[in-house]
């Protein structure tokens, strides 16, 4: 890993447990173990480090979700439950204690910076997408009724994930996101 890298995936850590606004560039420079200079060779900014947290994320996102699951050679009902387990052991592992990172930076900086909401904004959007193209397999398939709305069905599973996130991370109890992860379950009859 890059010295470049490194910063950045230490960087990525302290904003998902601080928030970008609350994250200073002493924090980075402190759990990086580097001076300002180093900071300042790779990057321009706070901003500019915190667009490249964003990027890291897209980047994983685009691999472990986008790729691996959604376009893969899993049939529908498997990609769903390939994404429902990824989402749950990630926040097992997490302890849920600091929410979802995308949704996280998502509502902190959507308002207040357009460069960070659009780069978001592409996770979702291909998040959603790629969601929607899985249900339409499914409705190809008869699994689901031919009149059913797939892109309004993608967007509610997301509404409904990030949801049980938020509840997850500010009642402290993966309960919320397990309940959640059960009711998609049902409703779309993936187990």
């Amino acid at each position: 890993m890059s010295k470049q890298q490194e910063i950045i995936t230490i960087s990525r850590k302290i904003i998902y447990s601080k928030g970008y606004q609350a994250t200073s560039i002493s924090d980075i420079l402190d759990a990086a173990n580097i001076g300002k200079g180093q900071f300042y060779h790779y990057f321009s900014s706070k901003h500019d480090l915190g667009l490249a947290v964003v990027e890291d994320l897209v980047k994983e996102w685009d691999q472990e979700v986008f790729f691996e699951i959604f376009q893969s050679k899993f049939d529908p009902i498997t990609k769903l439950n390939k994404m429902l387990e990824r989402t749950l052991v990630f926040y097992r592992d997490e302890e849920g204690k600091s929410g979802c990172p995308v949704g996280n930076l998502a509502i902190e900086m959507s308002e207040h910076d357009e460069t960070f909401r659009v780069k978001i904004q592409y996770i979702f959007d291909r998040w959603i997408s790629l969601i929607e193209e899985t249900l339409n397999e499914l409705i190809k398939q008869g699994h689901f009724p031919s009149t059913m709305d797939s892109k309004k069905h993608a967007q509610s599973i997301v509404a409904m994930l990030e949801g049980g996130l938020l509840l997850m991370k500010n009642q402290k109890d993966i309960g919320f996101l397990t309940s959640v992860l059960d009711v998609i379950r049902v409703q779309y009859r993936l187990s």
